[in-house]
């Protein structure tokens, strides 16, 4: 595989492998990002054929677009915070119903480096995973370590990117 000026060479292996195993298994995906950007969908699109696979990105970087794009209530965001695993299955619930992908993958999270509380401090990240036609979403916050936000947000894509993986056989 030739170097890639924009991508970290383990973020290009890992979205050729999506793309691969999605395509192979006949599943579309979407992604709702907020924390890391864009950088999910971008480093799809990177891949030749992604097309087949990758049905749409959100950049639901404020709580507004996280509502209006993809109908989080406010109450969830006044309730929990926009980085909560309350959110990210909501947002993961969105991008599902307002897509027309088989898996949506959804990240919500504080890179840094301002942001951080005592509860939720720089670093913590969301991510939740949702199927078409299963109301059931799994959701999880980790601490990812890394110091830098550019850290901070590449651990969050591949994370994001591992989800999106079909299981294996």
């Amino acid at each position: 595989m030739d170097s890639n000026p924009f991508f970290p060479a383990d973020l290009v292996a890992l979205a050729q492998r999506v793309i691969d195993e999605n395509r192979a298994q006949g599943r579309t995906v979407a992604v709702a990002e907020s924390c890391t950007g864009g950088l999910v969908s971008a480093a799809l699109t990177e891949i030749p054929g992604s097309s087949a696979v990758l049905d749409r990105g959100f950049v639901t970087y404020s709580n507004e677009a996280k509502m209006e794009m993809l109908d989080v209530h406010a109450d969830i965001i006044d309730s929990f915070g926009a980085v909560s695993p309350a959110t990210a299955w909501a947002m993961a619930q969105g991008a599902i119903r307002k897509s027309r992908a088989d898996v949506a993958v959804a990240i919500s999270g504080i890179a840094g480096p301002d942001g951080g509380t005592e509860m939720k401090p720089v670093g913590t990240v969301v991510f939740a995973c949702a199927f078409r036609g299963d109301e059931n979403v799994n959701a999880e916050q980790k601490l990812l370590e890394g110091g830098t936000r550019a850290a901070i947000r590449h651990q969050a894509a591949i994370v994001a990117l591992e989800l999106l993986l079909p299981p294996t056989p």
